[in-house]
């Protein structure tokens, strides 16, 4: 009952669902953000059917949608929500007041520093003791989108459109938003509690109307570009997610709670345990770990798809895909035989918002600056630091040895088989030991951590890395090609693109 109470205490939303979290045990907190996700699924079908673009303006549906979102987070983190409308407001008025060459970079630094600032005040609060969910979350998102457009508002209407590369041109935006629709893209309900994060131009084709022509024909014609394109159900893709959402909810129910991370820094097993056995245990806790985030980005991406956002296109099926914002890809994380890859599977969005500020911008060093940048993003929490600078060496690893040493098991599919086994269990106890600090946080933990691993991965990867550039001295940085982010690969291997679109739309 003290935990309750405590959670309860720390919780700075409603207290309304309060006898829902003592009956069933769980954080206010999550009860909140479970209920505000509930009713965003039952209100993007309502937005879908009762304020569709073919009998409501733009505006109606702009203004409903930041409504909701403000709605959500009032609900979900009381005052706290001031500081997301705080960061909102002031970087639209940096948008339509600040130096047209500049925008992109005031933005920046303010929204990194505020959101810096808050992530401070946060682990000061909280102590290390953070809910599942806060403010911060939001926040975060807040500063991709307000990033994210200042970029493109910059390359639409500062830059030479042969100065940009495909991806830039794609996204470019060539005229500054009214404030009703900075709003509505950064506060609306169907990604402000937890994204994902995604284009304004894409955002805006879904409010008036022509997101769905567009993907499906490449056509540019007006608002009401549902009457030329027959309209898909998103309801299969709707469906599937949901219950994608349910099996990661028993798992994360069940194997969550059987395999905790701390038990990876228990004195007792550390001192008692073989290290296979230890390395084991890490494998399988950071595996129960994952279900929460499974269930967080998939349940968001059904919510957008039910209010008609996220088609891509066609698939290699001639099926229509709602993939076009998700943030998670759950088989190939999971059959990842490459860093890179399960990286590119992973928060795909922050991926593209990573790519799109920093890596396809960065004069030099762009794979350290763009890891940097994505600790600063994530807070201040030493552990965060510690995954992010831990990757960059096994980054760089990974990519020596696909240089180097893949082609050599190529000649068979035998061979090429063992190769994908002994890749994938390489890659998946590479993330263990990457992001244990993620969830460890402090300093002590993790540092207990990986001194009973030996450091062996950081040691290795080094070794690779040396070894490897003495035989092959690696190329210059590819451009992007359409890929998924380009922050983790200067060299992205190509991915099958959905068809037919003409506007060259990223696997990402």
């Amino acid at each position: 009952m003290d935990e309750l109470t405590t959670s309860s205490f720390k919780t700075t939303g409603s207290k309304w669902l309060l006898p829902v979290s003592d009956f069933f045990g769980f954080p206010l907190d999550q009860v909140n953000f479970l209920a505000c996700q509930v009713f965003a699924l039952g209100a993007a079908f309502w937005f879908r059917f009762y304020l569709s673009p073919h009998f409501t303006s733009p505006v109606v549906r702009h203004a409903v949608a930041t409504l909701f979102g403000l709605s959500f987070v009032i609900f979900c983190f009381g005052w706290y929500a001031v500081h997301i409308s705080i960061l909102v407001v002031v970087c639209y008025r940096i948008l339509v007041t600040a130096d047209i060459h500049n925008i992109h970079r005031y933005t920046m630094i303010m929204a990194i520093s505020y959101l810096a600032v808050c992530q401070v005040s946060r682990v000061f609060i909280y102590n290390y003791g953070i809910l599942s969910t806060d403010f911060s979350g939001p926040l975060m998102i807040i500063t991709q989108k307000t990033t994210m457009l200042s970029f493109q508002v910059h390359d639409g209407m500062c830059k030479k459109r042969q100065d940009l590369t495909a991806d830039q041109r794609l996204h470019a935006v060539d005229s500054k938003p009214s404030l009703i629709e900075y709003l509505s893209y950064n506060l609306n309900f169907l990604s402000i509690l937890v994204g994902p994060c995604s284009h304004y131009k894409d955002y805006i084709d879904f409010i008036e109307g022509r997101h769905v022509q567009r993907r499906l024909s490449g056509s540019n014609t007006g608002q009401n570009g549902y009457d030329k394109v027959p309209e898909p159900s998103p309801m299969a893709a709707v469906t599937r997610k949901l219950l994608i959402c349910g099996v990661c909810m028993v798992l994360f129910l069940t194997l969550t709670k059987a395999f905790p991370i701390t038990y990876n820094v228990d004195s007792h097993f550390i001192n008692e345990a073989p290290f296979l056995t230890r390395l084991a245990y890490a494998f399988f806790s950071i595996q129960a770990a994952r279900p929460k985030f499974y269930f967080a980005w998939t349940v968001a991406d059904a919510i957008n798809n039910a209010a008609g956002y996220g088609c891509k296109g066609m698939d290699e099926a001639g099926q229509v895909s709602w993939d076009l914002i998700s943030n998670i890809s759950i088989w190939e994380i999971e059959t990842a035989t490459s860093f890179k890859k399960f990286i590119d599977n992973w928060n795909i969005q922050t991926g593209v918002w990573l790519k799109t500020v920093c890596y396809d911008r960065a004069s030099c060093y762009p794979t350290a600056l763009t890891f940097i940048l994505s600790a600063l993003w994530h807070g201040v929490y030493p552990g965060y630091y510690f995954t992010f600078i831990t990757a960059i060496p096994i980054t760089l690893a990974a990519r020596a040895v696909r240089k180097n040493v893949r082609q050599y098991f190529l000649s068979s599919h035998p061979v090429k088989l063992v190769y994908d086994v002994v890749t994938w269990a390489a890659t998946q106890l590479c993330i263990c030991y990457t992001v244990m600090p993620f969830l460890l946080l402090a300093v002590g933990p993790t540092m207990q951590y990986y001194r009973s691993m030996y450091f062996h991965i950081h040691i290795i990867s080094i070794l690779t890395v040396i070894v490897l550039s003495q035989s092959h001295k690696p190329r210059g940085s590819s451009s992007s090609n359409g890929t998924k982010p380009g922050p983790y690969d200067p060299h992205p291997q190509a991915q099958p693109q959905l068809q037919p679109s003409n506007n060259n739309v990223k696997r990402k």
